[in-house]
């Protein structure tokens, strides 16, 4: 067994271990670290397979940012855990059927796609054999050549989306607090403090004595 082998089992292992943990963990910010676990395990399979691209961008783009973001938000909400296995043995048959299909489809899928003929004159091998061959420069020159309208348009896309998200978190509330920028910008170093001068010793003042009160007599 070669070393390449010997990772990709050990990649697969721990992949599949940690996406088991995942659905099993009974603490919410234990199964998204192990949802972290399963994505680098998963790179790293890519990796092995030459595709540096993905390998980075899952890293990048899921670990890096949406575990980030699903980790704030476990961590700052109360998630009662009871309530939301409440109902798991119930809903469990059909959640079983719809994944043995999933698993099924998958299956029917990866056997038929993995069945190739091995040409020693195919374009992939050809492209594979050439020295200093990069994954990552083809499909650079692929999205900016022959997909650069459709990456034109997932980009427009993503940019409408992201100032939408903003402007519907941009309501007026009565509880919020903040500061307009324009003000900000306006604002000068003598507005933000104000220098009192004072002396720097004080005569000190006698203590007044109180008066005394008159007795009365019963």
């Amino acid at each position: 067994m070669s070393v390449t082998t010997g990772l990709f089992y050990l990649f697969s292992s721990v992949l599949l271990f940690a996406a088991f943990r995942v659905i099993t963990a009974r603490n919410p910010v234990h199964a998204a670290l192990f949802l972290v676990l399963t994505f680098f395990q998963a790179a790293m399979v890519w990796m092995l397979l030459k595709a540096e691209f993905l390998s980075i961008t899952l890293v990048l783009v899921y670990v890096g940012a949406v575990m980030v973001l699903f980790l704030f938000v476990v961590m700052m909400m109360d998630i009662n855990v009871e309530n939301l296995r409440a109902g798991f043995w119930k809903n469990f048959p059909l959640a079983a059927i719809v994944g043995v299909v999933i698993a099924l489809e998958m299956a029917a899928v990866l056997m038929g796609g993995f069945k190739t003929i091995d040409d020693p004159h195919s374009a992939t091998n050809t492209a594979t054999a050439v020295a200093g061959y990069s994954n990552t420069k083809e499909l650079g020159k692929l999205l900016y050549t022959q997909y650069l309208y459709p990456l034109e348009v997932a980009a427009a896309i993503l940019l409408v989306a992201m100032i939408a998200a903003i402007a519907l978190t941009l309501r007026a509330r009565k509880d919020s607090k903040y500061v307009y920028a324009g003000d900000q910008v306006r604002v000068k170093s003598r507005d933000r403090m104000t220098v009192i001068k004072m002396s720097a010793t004080q005569a000190a003042t006698e203590p007044v004595a109180a008066a005394p009160q008159a007795e009365t007599k019963v």
